[in-house]
């Protein structure tokens, strides 16, 4: 699976297990929410700056955003 794909689905996960709507998600994270559902999607290669903003808008640490079975890089 790409890593787009699947920080997509992480992302999505999160945000679905916080109650969030994509669009307050985007809110949160400062990313206008077209863009939210073009990462969830795994259509956007995401900017570093923008990794950290969606991660510390899940009110998440980074390591455990990347702590799950969805990544399998290789």
């Amino acid at each position: 699976m790409d890593l787009q794909v699947q920080f997509g689905k992480r992302v999505r996960e999160l945000r679905l297990a916080k109650g969030l709507s994509q669009e307050a998600l985007a809110l949160k994270a400062e990313v206008d929410r077209t863009y939210m559902t073009s990462v969830e999607n795994g259509k956007r290669n995401v900017a570093i700056q923008n990794i950290g903003k969606i991660i510390a808008a899940l009110d998440i640490s980074i390591q455990d955003f990347f702590n799950s079975e969805i990544f399998t890089i290789k």
